[in-house]
């Protein structure tokens, strides 16, 4: 049976396909067109069409007066081979065997505690959707022609206004690379600065994906411990060639990192002739105290990449996100926009330069913070209150999780709680899970931005049981 659209197209490929299977063999011959027409229920010349197009492909010849017939170049098919065959003889680097391909997110949850998510009914749709369809006619969306690298100048002007107030990064759009989400800018980092061998710390325990990401450009990874003031200076080995780090909210353990850390830090890689990237991934989100300044701001070398995402604070399904970079090696990073993907949507990038610009971006945020705050607060007292037995709660101040520690039970009990919880719909993530290189620590991850703040409590109770 064929569908009602390319008919001829669909038959050319039925065809090509039942003599690569070995169904039609060489010197088979085929239904004259008009029958082979009539039992499909299409004009002759649909047929007509898709057997020339064999024809010229040499998978058909024509012999005037006797029919279509399976060319008797085309190599015949070993159908026990086709079956039994090796997926290919190609293979990927064994890298690829040790990184996991993250199915968290692939199926939805009765108490969803998983981090990373934000509440998606609370994203502005009817707004994005009046953005999105005021933007058809911008001249350079339409245009039909590829951008720069860079991204949207409007969007990157937008930026630059918004971390500047908001967290007092002193930047120009010219410091901006628009990008798809901040793994992409990591990539581009990676790819701007580090070659095969170079050495690279992260926070440890800290977020696996950049681990994966530049040991799969061929860089070394040496996980360096975290406290509750950041990242331990000290135990940075010497030739490290870049650092990434998430001072103001580290994840996953939600620790700020101090100022004597970040001064100390910042020291370090002057004297090392060292790369920080600073992932600034959901500071929008503050539940008390005066916010700490970015490394960024403290920056008088010239050492500090700053990166940001719009996936905690609107979608993460729409792939936005920016790095700042210091004079020195934005060019290069532009380049390695333009050899990985040329450059993001323009469409989306417009659209959130205008609701940016419009203050719609402010609203929502102050919006949504009210929210975050109210589930934070239950969040943190639930726990303490109902779980103090188990679990000590990991002070924080920004984000969209809460960590706590289990002093008295094992990583390995920890789990078991977590497999009962997820047999109840209750979703939550071990903390044992983000070790690098350090023994795995006991506790619990539990983010808040996709459960609704009305099902908090009765989650964490079922969580409770499984204790």
């Amino acid at each position: 049976m064929i569908g009602r659209k390319d008919l001829s197209g669909e038959i050319y490929r039925q065809v090509r396909r039942a003599i690569a299977d070995g169904h039609l063999r060489r010197g088979d011959c085929l239904p004259p067109s008009r029958n082979l027409a009539r039992s499909l229920g299409v004009s002759r010349m649909t047929v007509t069409v898709a057997y020339d197009r064999l024809v010229g492909e040499g998978f058909l010849v024509t012999r005037v007066g006797a029919g279509t017939y399976v060319s008797k170049h085309v190599a015949p098919a070993r159908s026990e081979f086709r079956r039994n065959r090796p997926e290919g003889m190609i293979r990927p680097r064994a890298l690829w065997e040790s990184i996991p391909l993250s199915r968290a997110f692939a199926s939805p949850a009765k108490f969803d505690f998983r981090t990373g998510l934000p509440d998606a009914s609370l994203f502005p749709h009817e707004t994005w959707r009046r953005l999105i369809a005021r933007e058809p006619n911008w001249e350079a969306v339409s245009a039909g022609v590829y951008a720069h690298a860079a991204g949207h100048q409007g969007l990157r002007e937008a930026i630059a206004r918004h971390i500047g107030i908001s967290r007092g990064v002193q930047a120009s759009a010219d410091d901006i690379t628009v990008t798809s989400g901040a793994q992409q800018a990591l990539d581009l980092v990676a790819r701007a600065l580090l070659g095969p061998g170079d050495l690279v710390a992260v926070e440890d325990p800290g977020y696996l994906p950049p681990s994966f990401l530049f040991k799969s450009l061929g860089a070394l990874v040496k996980g360096v411990p975290v406290d509750e003031e950041g990242i331990f200076v000290d135990a940075l080995p010497r030739q490290t060639r870049l650092v990434y780090v998430t001072p103001s909210h580290q994840y996953p353990l939600g620790v700020t990192m101090s100022l004597s850390r970040r001064l100390a830090l910042l020291d370090w890689a002057a004297r090392n002739d060292a790369a920080i990237v600073e992932d600034d991934y959901d500071t929008e989100f503050r539940f008390g105290g005066r916010p700490m300044e970015p490394l960024q701001t403290l920056d008088r070398s010239g050492r500090v990449i700053y990166i940001g995402s719009f996936s905690k604070s609107l979608l993460p399904t729409l792939r936005l996100g920016f790095v700042v970079t210091p004079r020195c090696c934005t060019s290069a990073v532009h380049k390695a926009k333009y050899v990985a993907d040329w450059h993001t949507s323009m469409l989306m990038q417009s659209v959130l330069a205008r609701f940016i610009d419009d203050g719609g971006f402010a609203r929502h945020i102050r919006r949504v913070g009210r929210v975050y705050t109210e589930r934070h607060e239950m969040m943190t007292r639930i726990l303490a209150r109902d779980f103090a037995d188990h679990l000590r709660v990991v002070p924080s101040a920004a984000g969209l999780h809460i960590t706590a520690l289990a002093p008295s039970l094992s990583a390995r009990k920890i789990g078991t709680v977590v497999r009962h919880a997820s047999d109840r719909g209750v979703q939550v993530q071990e903390l044992s899970r983000f070790a690098i290189d350090a023994p795995p620590r006991s506790g619990l991850v539990l983010g808040y931005g996709a459960v609704l703040t009305a099902r908090i409590e009765e989650g964490l109770r079922q969580l409770r049981s499984c204790f």
